[in-house]
Parts: structure tokens; sequence; C-alpha cells
């Protein structure tokens, strides 16, 4: 491809909810990006099975979803989804403990006077926001009447990975013109510069095109297989290697939480994630401190405690195994990797799908028109994303170095050494002062000084030296009880909503 040439074709080279996403999003707005129209082709092996566990998304998802025109409601009922408000961290510090980190952020006040006026009478998180409540009555963060997208509360979703999948491909092919092939990819082919020409397909032959974008998952076809980017391990900062999954299903009418629930174990934590129809539920360990046994043991032992009858053998668990890390770049010649090619860090926060929307948004931000410009697109998608990788890693590893759990893999998530530099840098200043825009300077923080808040006080670590807070600002702490009163009082539960949903579908559909 000439430097002058216009990218009109793009390739997206595998399916799941990473190919899916990139097709769609590319086939709504690359075109008017680049100024001038732009062909989506997805080529997606019809027998390689996608992992399908991912379950939470970020609050970015309601404008991924707007801006590739589906309803919320269309989308709610195709993929079982439920709101996900925020995350509930249980046991985490010595065992008995629980926070939130909640997606509404503190209300507005310097970092330092918001600190001042938390009396620490009650976890930061009910001092400073409303949400915990909605959470701990099980609420909706918004009314049925209200439009698409927008709600009383900030929200996510969980949702089944599978169905959204399939529910993107239909919509990709239908509404927004993507070209699905199913297709085996036997080959790569290149020009003499390294640029990928096409791919050969057994089937099909060759699917040519000027941009190809790899979702091809760990087997990194493109970027691993034809241009050998190496694999950065982070496995030295976050140990845990493996995971055992289930589908429990959901009593009619039992409650379905609003949050993503992680209860910490001896070498690990568990996953319980709340569908209509289902829980999905996942035991994340690290095989250096837990056998397959034993983790089986402790996944058996929580769902005792918290879906009683439940047996393990039905329920058939997969076992997982992962490697947290990242590839060393992320664009190469005209190759972009997005989702698990470009690298796979635990689920703890659920950046999985993030990461595939962030990516996304970068690379409509910067489009490369010709192929000229690439280059220079490439070098700033890299630059971003290593920091974002990196900031990841830190805000993952911030979980666990301040537990006070003395179990050997607890004891081991302490150890200085593997503790990433800056984070620890960060812990140092956290003495003397709250996270702030000053420890996270990037306009686009990929987690916001609040998140980092959240964490440090839901874990117990001491605020700074004592100050008198502004009146204005312990007015506002009062106002939140307020607040989250009246959000009790005025939405419903997320049971109520959504078999309100379904039923309101199905008198539509038997009238049709």
């Amino acid at each position: 491809m000439a430097n002058g040439e216009r990218v009109r074709r793009i390739v997206v080279v595998g399916g799941g909810t990473a190919g899916w996403l990139s097709a769609c999003l590319l086939a709504a707005r690359a075109g008017d990006v680049a100024g001038s129209p732009i062909e989506v082709t997805l080529v997606e092996s019809p027998d390689v099975p996608t992992i399908g566990v991912g379950e939470g998304t970020w609050p970015t998802m309601r404008r991924t979803l707007a801006a590739i025109g589906l309803a919320e409601a269309d989308f709610l009922l195709a993929c079982d989804a439920s709101f996900k408000q925020g995350s509930r961290f249980d046991g985490w510090r010595t065992g008995e403990d629980r926070y939130y980190n909640p997606f509404v952020p503190p209300f507005a006040a310097e970092p330092r006077d918001l600190v001042a006026a938390w009396d620490g009478r009650r976890p930061f998180a009910a001092a400073v926001s409303p949400q915990g409540a909605a959470c701990d009555a099980d609420l909706a963060p918004r009314q049925r009447a209200m439009p698409d997208y927008a709600g009383a509360l900030n929200y996510a979703y969980h949702l089944d990975a599978g169905k959204f999948a399939a529910l993107l491909a239909r919509h990709g092919v239908a509404k927004l013109g993507v070209r699905h092939v199913r297709d085996h990819v036997v080959a790569v082919a290149q020009a003499d510069d390294g640029d990928v020409v096409a791919v050969e397909t057994r089937d099909h032959g060759a699917i040519a095109g000027d941009l190809f974008v790899d979702c091809t998952g760990h087997a990194a076809l493109l970027i691993g297989g034809t241009f050998g980017v190496p694999f950065v391990d982070r496995s030295g900062e976050l140990f845990n290697d493996r995971a055992l999954a289930v589908q429990v299903p959901a009593a009619p009418g039992s409650a379905i939480a609003s949050q993503t629930t992680a209860t910490a174990h001896a070498a690990g934590w568990i996953w319980d994630i709340g569908l209509p129809t289902r829980r999905g539920v996942g035991c994340v360990y690290a095989s250096a401190y837990m056998t397959d046994d034993e983790a089986r043991a402790t996944l058996a032992a929580y769902l005792a405690r918290t879906a009683p009858g439940a047996d393990l053998d039905a329920l058939a668990p997969r076992r997982l195994t992962f490697r947290s890390g990242h590839r060393e770049r992320f664009w190469v010649r005209n190759c972009v990797a997005i989702g698990l090619s470009a690298g796979f860090l635990e689920p703890l926060e659920a950046s999985a799908i993030v990461l595939v929307e962030l990516s996304l948004e970068a690379l409509l931000a910067g489009f490369p028109a010709t192929r000229g410009a690439m280059d220079v697109h490439a070098r700033r998608f890299d630059q971003l994303f290593r920091y974002r990788w990196d900031r990841i890693v830190e805000f993952l590893k911030l979980h666990y170095v301040l537990s006070e759990r003395v179990e050997p893999y607890w004891r081991a998530h302490r150890d200085p050494a593997t503790i990433p530099a800056r984070l620890a840098d960060q812990l140092r200043v956290w003495r003397d002062q709250p996270p702030s825009t000053l420890d996270l300077p990037h306009a686009d923080e990929i987690f916001p000084a609040a998140s980092y808040q959240y964490v440090l006080y839901g874990m117990g670590a001491a605020p700074p030296p004592p100050r008198t807070a502004p009146g204005a600002v312990v007015a506002a702490v009062a106002q939140v009880d307020q607040r989250a009163r009246a959000l009790v009082a005025g939405l419903p539960t997320n049971r109520a909503y959504l078999d309100a949903l379904a039923r309101d579908h199905a008198s539509l559909e038997a009238t049709a």
C-alpha cells in the first residue's frame, strides 16, 4: 500500500466480544473520521470457541452501545443482562471486612478536604457516595421511563458474553454493513515492507485489506504469529493464573445483585456476578499457592454458603488458565491488536472489555486516513497503551498490598520486590495526602483518583494527618445520606425492573 493511498478496507480477524465490538464501532464511525467510505470485513473461524466468561463492563459501554445504534432494552433482553454499579470486596483486608468501589465518584471537593470530612465511623465509600446504599438494596440505577443509557446513578452492565457477541454479530451485519466471513485463516500474506496484504482463508481465498485488526485472542495470530511481538509477562506482580468458573441457575424472583462481588480466599478471590437467569461464579487462584483440587474445594465451600443446594459436579466447572501480561507493542505496520491478542490481566476490576473499547476509541481518534500517517499513529497508540497497561497493573496490585491476611499468598503480594516502583512511590506519598490528579496527570486516566481513594481507604489505609474540613464539605457529607435515602425510596429493584422489561417484551411479541 503506497503512502498516499487512503485506508478503505479494514479486516477484523477473529470474532467474540473483541472482534464484533471492533467491527461494529469501526463500521459505525470509521467512515466519518476517515472522510471516505470504509468497508469492514470480519473473518471468524467456525470452530474456535470464545472464552465467554467476561461478564462485566464499565460505564463506557453505554456510550459504545449508543454509538453503534443499539437500543438499551434490546441489549438487556438479548444478553440476559443486568445493571452493574461497581464492585464489592469481601474479606480482602482481614477476612471479615467489606468495602465498595462504586461507579459514582465522591462529591466534588478538594481531596484533602474530602478525606478530612470523613469521620471514619463508617466506610469511606458510604460517607462520600450514595451508591453503596443502592447496591445494598439490590436497586436498579434507573427508572424505565428514563431515556436510553440515562440513570439516576452511574452504571455499567453484567451480561452473558456469548449472547453479547451474537447480538453484535447480528447487528453488525444487518444494520452496519459488516461483511462476515466464516472461514479458517491458513496463511498471512505480506508485502516486501512487512505490511499485511491479505489473510488467506481455506474456502474464501485471500481477504485483502489496508488495515488489519487482530482479535484472535490468546493465539495472537497477527501481532504475535506474523510480527513476532514479544509478550511482557506481569505474573511477577499479579500471581493469579487459573480460574474455575461455573454458572449457577437463579431462582425465579430472587434478588439480582447490583455489583460484582469479589470474595478473597487463601490464594486468590471468587467473582460473583448476578444475571436475571443465573449467577456467574468463578474461583481465581494462583497455582503456585493452591492446587486445582483445593480451588475446587474453595469454590464448593463458597457455593454451599451462597447457593445452598447447588451441585458443583452437575454445574460442570470450566478450568481456565491464563498469564497476566501484554504485548510489548500493540500496533505494528498496518496491524492493531485489540482484546486478548493485546494482553490479559486477571479479571479483577473487569478491565478486559473496557480495554477493547478504549483501544477502538484511540484508533478512531487517531485514525490513519492514509498509509503514510500510519506509523506515527502506531507510535502514539503504543505509547498510550503501554502507559495504560502499567496503570492497570498498579491499580490491581493496590488491592493486594494493603491486605493484612496472613496466608503465604497474601504475604507474598506484600513483598516489596513484587510491587511496581511507581505504586510503591505513590503509597509513600499517600501517607501524607490522599490520591489526587497530581498522582494521575493524564486527562484520560484509566482509573481516576476516586478509584484509588475507594480502594485505599476501603482497605483500611490511615487517612492523612487530620485537618479541619470546610463547612461546605461537611454539609455535603450529610447530604450523601439524604441522597441515599431518596434513591432507596424511589428506584426499583433490579429484579422488578428486568422482570417488567421481559414481561412487556413478551406482551409486544404476543400481539405482533
